[in-house]
């Protein structure tokens, strides 16, 4: 339907970004209904600009954001939105669950653990993120 053929027309595309969030949106959902669990999945943002991929609801309370970027590259920066959504998250009154925080990002060439990209969020190649869903 997007006329993509290839894998290297794939990486010019424009809509690469938001296809791959897409599919980082179904492997959740997929991961969800094999457990039994409900399909829960919802986006984030608030009149402010403050925007979030997606909220995905944790079994037991509590939520994980995830931000899906289309980039081997991973950036502090990054992962700001999902920190301040976590800080408005906790700072509300009342039982909260845990927060977690992932930036699901493309492989590197190099073999690369999870590793922290700031405080709080861990930054996780989506091969390791599909496998742990």
């Amino acid at each position: 339907m997007l006329g993509i053929e290839t894998q290297s027309e794939l990486l010019r595309s424009p809509f690469r970004g938001a296809l791959f969030e897409g599919f980082i949106e179904s492997e959740i959902v997929k991961a969800q209904v094999n457990a039994g669990r409900r399909r829960e999945i919802y986006a984030f943002r608030d009149q402010a600009g403050l925007e979030v991929d997606l909220v995905v609801p944790l079994p037991g309370g509590g939520i994980h954001l995830v931000e899906a970027k289309a980039s081997s590259t991973v950036r502090p920066a990054m992962a700001e939105p999902l920190r301040k959504l976590a800080a408005a998250y906790t700072a509300q009154s009342g039982p909260r669950g845990p927060v977690r925080a992932t930036l699901v990002h493309e492989p590197t060439r190099a073999p690369q653990a999870t590793h922290a990209v700031a405080p709080g969020v861990a930054a996780v190649p989506w091969p390791d993120f599909i496998a742990r869903a």
